[in-house]
């Protein structure tokens, strides 16, 4: 799904297992309206792409409308109360039903190898197995009629057919009038009990994979204090709007997004972009609501509330990036749609190959039955989705935003990363170190000049410049036209003029060698160069303007780390072949491209892609600014520092929030763990229906044993993709 397109998200309640996901997909993508549907087993939500001229208060009913008839429902979509999550994380009544029942059963079978014979008799059983079977198991003959009333077949179905099977065995083997030993009872009940023994294990573990999002969502206040005249009014933030003063007290929880308009203070921003250091704010300063003030008192203007803030925009990508499938998972839903069907094919050539072979029915039967109850498609529905819920709240918790899963599938294959300069590995606040004049001019013209023409631009130089030009008289440019990588052009004082590129100037047959002393000065230093220039009466320059950027704290030691795992670094950057290369000598970086045009470094990016295809190897691209975004959109991987532009953002896949450049090795790390989560979990989810189904069809594995193992399997799959949680945290 694109980012841009109108999507309505729902939580859904009912699924018991991956085929539940894959059915409601299908369903959904049939309405009328609807361009295409995912829906996550493990985080329990359905994403709805409209299509184009589809009206989004017109097809929510109607969506709904489909939700119930494939035999779910929508549920509320609020965060938990407290009271809430101890609850879910309580064991259900059910399950407590079931064991209290279930112990008496199993106990004979427990005291059997010990030579203690216990045999109760078939009327207990009977009593003891009843309720478990209809009362406790009723929520999957509930689940496995919706499923097959919807054209369908879940985990529910497995259970259902599996367990009735050796229920109805029993009473049939009673009726004959066999004695309890013979009877097959608490095979039913105990695997009943197992089930939702895991069912609830594996809900508590699932809630686990979530706590990131919870904890981010968390951050965000109830109320916020706002200013009205004298006053301080305490109000439900859902009341503050643009442009309110919000008062913040030390060791407060900041409401909104804004700017500080009075006070001195520091703010703990640790958990919305992972950087540990308190962050000093005054007045003029941004803050980012959710984080936590420190000592001083600060009145904040507010920017951005709501949907539109900082925080909620961080939760927002990040849960629909664990939303989203990756190829793999795709691949993963295809099997799972026909992996209940293949199970009740083996489990009918289970037991008439049983029963023809041997004559025993009941033996047959109960093969059958562990066949169908070891068998379930939840832990190759939960491998992949456990895995990203985990790895990508876990890199949001670091400040690291993943807006695709398949970032994670790429990532590994990287083996080239392609930075730009100004802003990414240097702070992107150049200031203006020295201003040649042109034979005749003087230094404060021609900054004046300068400055009329990068008035209302926002590139870092044309701050430098109007920096620079402070307390000078500038008068007003017109006919201002930006030119893409080389500069600007426009009238001041009815005459012509160009200020930018080397390149540029060259292009318009200007001269330059008159200020050449002072080119090879800026050259040597490793300063940017930019040149003022006048097209009447014929083009001539007028001065250089040298420019100084410095280098980020952690630009060496990001250099240093993709240097360390055997990747190959390359600096892409528009400015002076000498400013460009200094910065990749003192950095160590492989590679220097020059004095390259916006549409040249999506070129170049290609280029790579193209030269590391045949190997299956990829490339990623670090930027930060509107002219990277073409760059960012065609490499393989498009890495973003957050104090950049959002055109770079929304063109990149992945966003490092503090804007450090020692975040692009740890999100490679990061996502290069989270995928190699994923493989494992398939691994063993597929080993484990591998190695089980052919147990249970040749006899060597009972229905009890078929359960625990059932239960066992998405349990291991939800705690294994835990771990993953662990191990990024401790990464440096």
């Amino acid at each position: 799904m694109s980012s841009d397109t109108p999507t309505l998200d729902l939580p859904i309640e009912g699924m018991t297992c991956a085929a539940c996901a894959t059915r409601l997909e299908k369903v959904l993508s049939k309405v009328p309206g609807v361009a295409e549907a995912a829906v996550n087993f493990a985080t329990e939500r359905a994403s709805v792409a409209l299509s184009p001229g589809s009206q989004m208060v017109d097809l929510a009913g109607e969506v709904a409308a489909a939700v119930h008839r494939a035999g779910f429902s929508v549920g509320q979509d609020k965060p938990p109360t407290a009271t809430e999550t101890a609850e879910a994380m309580r064991a259900p009544w059910e399950l407590w039903l079931s064991i209290v029942l279930s112990l008496p059963l199993l106990a004979p079978m427990l005291v059997m190898p010990f030579g203690v014979n216990v045999e109760l008799p078939a009327l207990w059983q009977w009593l003891l197995a009843t309720p478990v079977q209809l009362v406790a198991g009723a929520r999957f003959y509930k689940g496995a009629w919706a499923a097959l009333r919807a054209g369908g077949a879940n985990m529910d179905v497995l259970v259902a057919l599996g367990t009735s099977a050796a229920y109805g065995l029993s009473l049939w083997l009673w009726a004959q009038g066999h004695g309890g030993h013979h009877l097959y009872f608490e095979s039913a009940a105990v695997v009943i009990t197992l089930i939702l023994l895991g069912k609830w294990l594996e809900a508590r573990a699932k809630r686990q994979t979530g706590e990131a999002i919870r904890a981010l969502q968390a951050l965000k206040p109830a109320t916020a204090r706002v200013r009205r005249g004298d006053e301080e009014v305490e109000l439900p933030l859902e009341q503050v709007r643009p442009g309110d003063l919000v008062v913040v007290r030390p060791g407060e929880r900041i409401a909104v997004d804004g700017v500080v308009e009075a006070g001195d203070s520091e703010t703990d921003e640790a958990l919305l972009t992972g950087e540990s250091l308190p962050q000093a704010k005054h007045a003029g300063s941004r803050v980012i609501g959710g984080s936590v003030n420190g000592s001083g008192l600060l009145v904040v203007k507010t920017g951005a509330v709501g949907a539109a803030s900082t925080l909620s925009r961080i939760v927002a990508l990040v849960q629909s990036a664990q939303g989203r499938k990756p190829a793999v998972q795709k691949r993963v839903d295809q099997i799972s749609a026909v992996f209940v069907p293949v199970v009740v094919v083996i489990a009918v050539l289970t037991l008439l190959g049983w029963g023809l072979a041997r004559g025993d029915w009941a033996a047959a039967v109960v093969h059958a039955v562990s066949v169908l109850v070891i068998a379930c498609p939840c832990a190759l529905g939960l491998a992949t989705p456990a895995a990203i819920m985990v790895g990508l709240g876990a890199a949001a918790r670091r400040g690291i935003l993943i807006r695709d899963p398949d970032v994670l599938d790429v990532a590994p294959k990287v083996r080239v990363v392609a930075f730009d300069k100004t802003g990414t590995l240097t702070e992107g606040h150049p200031q203006l170190q020295a201003l040649a004049p042109a034979l005749g001019q003087t230094r404060d013209a021609a900054l004046s000049v300068a400055a009329a023409l990068q008035r209302g631009s926002e590139h870092p130089l044309a701050r430098a410049v109007l920096a620079a030009a402070e307390g000078l008289p500038v008068v007003a440019a017109e006919a201002l036209r930006a030119h893409a990588g080389r500069g600007m052009a426009g009238h001041v004082a009815g005459r012509d003029w160009r200020l930018g590129s080397t390149r540029w100037m060259q292009e318009l047959g200007v001269d330059l060698s008159s200020l050449q002393d002072a080119t090879a000065q800026a050259e040597q230093a490793g300063h940017s160069q930019s040149w003022l220039a006048c097209l009447q009466p014929t083009p001539h320059v007028v001065a250089l303007l040298a420019f100084g950027d410095a280098l980020k704290p952690g630009s060496k030691d990001a250099i240093a780390a993709l240097h360390a795992v055997g990747l190959r670094t390359v600096l892409l950057s528009g400015d002076h072949r000498a400013a460009a290369a200094r910065v990749a000598a003192e950095l160590g970086i492989d590679e220097v491209e020059a004095e390259v045009l916006p549409e040249h470094k999506a070129a170049r990016i290609e280029a790579l892609r193209a030269s590391l295809k045949a190997q299956g190897e990829a490339v990623a691209m670090v930027g930060d600014g509107v002219n990277d975004a073409p760059a960012l959109a065609a490499a393989d991987l498009g890495i973003a520092m957050g104090g950049g532009t959002d055109v770079a953002q929304q063109a990149a896949g992945l966003t490092l929030m503090r804007g450090d450049p020692r975040g692009v090795p740890l999100a490679l790390q990061v996502a290069r763990f989270t995928e190699a989560k994923i493989r494992q979990n398939l691994f063993w989810a597929f080993a484990y229906n591998a190695v089980g189904l052919p147990l249970a069809a040749f006899g060597l594995a009972n229905p009890m044993l078929a359960g625990a193992a059932m239960a066992a399997s998405s349990v291991s799959v939800v705690t294994s993709a835990l771990w993953l949680r662990r191990k990024i945290a401790r990464l440096a």
